[in-house]
């Protein structure tokens, strides 16, 4: 009956969805409520870094909930979620990012990282790189370069340019007119396709040429997927704008972009207020998020990341 009321009541996206019907899930295992049991290799499509229903992770959750849910807009009230959250991921990153805006996904994080470096730059042409993406709100959609997606929507965002990722000729197309720069340091779904350090350092080089921003999205390659915090670190190459969610929340919705002092403070004036949102950085998720990433950086998660990259790449090409 759930299964039938499933396909009836919620808006489906495929004609064959899965339907497994999900009773529990603990640690790297899902089950149904027939009584199978699942090994998760998705992992809520790179959402539960640490397994499901990890117990620190749920101890923060009861912790919040007992105190308060959702009592004000973001960036209004203090509070002590957000903040140490903050405090503690920002605190791995380099001294250039100083600041996180907290949102509700990776979608909403890109479309927020465009706005912002528009508004700083108060230049409207933006580059993407084909096979890339970036979500599916029109903002973030606009800067995708996979056609199967993009088309049924078009026209989108004017003034998006695509190069070829890996390409030293796409560089060029950086110029004086570019507000930004968004790639993804490893291409997700264009095949996993990492970037080429001295290709990456080269953008890097274009971009304070021109005065363009660059945005790294590490929405799925964040938070220890390569033994590092994140790719960038892997690279030496920081960008000026940094796109996360999905596993940043320990398997509740949260996202952000971080960036400098100052290139946040265009969103305080032209108007005030002229970037918000209403759930971003919920005190739920923002707790869950401080126990999540305490706990990877506590264990051996980024080293176990190596050596499961380099057991599955011997087992893959032998």
């Amino acid at each position: 009956m759930n299964k039938l009321l499933f396909k009836q009541l919620i808006a489906q996206t495929s004609e064959q969805p899965i339907l497994l019907e999900i009773s529990h899930a603990e640690g790297c295992y899902i089950h149904t409520t027939d009584s199978m049991k699942y090994l998760d290799f998705i992992s809520g499509i790179a959402v539960s870094s640490l397994g499901h229903s990890h117990p620190k992770v749920l101890k923060a959750l009861h912790e919040q909930i007992d105190k308060h849910l959702h009592v004000m807009v973001y960036g209004e009230f203090v509070q002590s979620p957000q903040v140490d959250f903050a405090n503690l991921l920002l605190e791995q990153l380099p001294s250039r990012f100083e600041q996180i805006y907290l949102v509700n996904s990776g979608t909403e994080a890109v479309e927020g990282a465009l706005k912002l470096a528009k508004k700083y730059t108060g230049r409207s042409k933006l580059m993407g790189f084909k096979n890339s993406y970036h979500g599916d709100t029109h903002g973030s959609l606009s800067v995708t370069g996979r056609d199967v997606y993009r088309d049924p929507y078009l026209p989108l965002l004017p003034n998006v340019e695509f190069g070829i990722f890996n390409n030293e000729a796409s560089i060029s197309l950086i110029e004086d007119k570019t507000a930004a720069v968004i790639l993804e340091p490893i291409q997700g779904e264009g095949g996993i396709i990492p970037a080429d350090n001295d290709w990456l350092k080269a953008i890097r080089k274009r971009c304070d040429e021109t005065g363009t921003l660059l945005i790294f999205d590490e929405i799925q390659s964040g938070f220890g997927r390569t033994g590092k915090l994140f790719v960038f670190q892997e690279y030496g190459v920081e960008p000026d704008i940094l796109c996360t969610a999905k596993a940043m929340g320990g398997g509740m919705p949260l996202g952000g972009f971080i960036s400098s002092t100052e290139i946040f403070q265009s969103f305080k004036y032209d108007p005030p207020l002229n970037h918000v949102t209403t759930f971003g950085g919920h005190p739920v998720s923002c707790a869950a998020a401080h126990a999540s990433i305490k706990e990877l950086l506590e264990g051996d998660y980024l080293d176990r990341a190596k050596e499961i990259e380099s057991y599955l790449k011997e087992h893959l090409n032998g």
